[in-house]
């Protein structure tokens, strides 16, 4: 992702190249995220505003990843993707960025199709979301001994909020090369849609990606590390966190990935503001 495009999109976001167990913040103003040692499934939906099957998923996205609730197993991303704006209603959300990601996905799964909703759960395509065994079978997962160590950490400086995420494999089981991704999310966001194949209908988004920083590939044995800097937002959400996950490029298997929400964080690392 360049530069140029996070300040048109978000006007003040800085990328610099380069269980939920979370053990939350100390004294000097920082706070930390670490995964520990079971999987935490990362819950990726590919979701657009233009696009009329997309409400269903987007409740369901909230209705399983409630913001207030805890213990839910698994970390929930919303990806917002630009190519049904030419529908008629440009999802202010969506990112070519975010597009880019899934067709990488639909590769990387030897798929030549991207589609909305797509639910992708530890990579692999998910398309029995809306069974009633959904919840379960993310569950089950969620026993599974993580193959990755990975962690965040906050902490406040002038341009923002700046997050620092660092992971390595476990085991030296997987050969394939891997990176370390590292996004910000908010929700709470409702759209009143006046166009399109969603029109006269009233959204409401959560967990919706606003800005993602990836890590070198490396291989197995290296340490892997992502940098990433919000600052104020228009438009910004509820319930900000920053996401950390390790994932083989090759396969685009998620190995581990751990969730910090901001409001665990001390006064000292604010949230971007508006």
């Amino acid at each position: 992702m360049s530069r140029a495009f996070l300040a048109a999109a978000f006007g003040m976001l800085v990328l610099w190249p380069s269980p939920r167990a979370v053990r939350a913040a100390d004294t000097a103003g920082l706070c930390r995220a670490s995964a520990g040692p079971t999987l935490q499934p990362l819950v990726e939906l590919y979701t657009s505003e233009g696009c009329s099957s997309g409400p269903p998923a987007d409740r369901w996205l909230s209705a399983t990843w409630p913001a207030a609730a805890e213990g839910a197993p698994g970390i929930a991303l919303a990806f917002h993707v630009d190519y049904w704006d030419r529908l008629g209603w440009p999802d202010r959300h969506a990112s070519a960025e975010w597009s880019r990601r899934q067709r990488e996905l639909a590769r990387a799964l030897r798929s030549g199709v991207v589609y909305t909703p797509q639910v992708v759960v530890r990579g692999e395509d998910f398309p029995d979301w809306r069974n009633a065994g959904t919840r379960s079978t993310i569950a089950r997962a969620a026993t599974e001994t993580a193959r990755a160590e990975v962690s965040i950490q906050v902490d406040r400086v002038e341009a923002g909020v700046r997050a620092r995420a660092e992971g390595r494999a476990r085991g030296g089981r997987d050969a394939g090369p891997m990176r370390i991704v590292l996004a910000y999310k908010d929700g709470g966001h409702v759209t009143e849609v006046r166009r399109g194949e969603n029109a006269g209908v009233r959204l409401v988004h959560d967990h919706v990606v606003r800005a993602l920083a990836s890590g070198q590939a490396v291989d197995p044995a290296s340490s892997m590390r992502a940098e990433l800097t919000v600052g104020p937002l228009p438009q910004p959400g509820a319930d900000p966190a920053f996401v950390a996950f390790v994932e083989r490029t090759d396969t685009r298997e998620v190995l581990q990935a751990v969730e910090l929400p901001l409001a665990r964080c001390p006064p000292a690392v604010a949230r971007p503001r508006g």
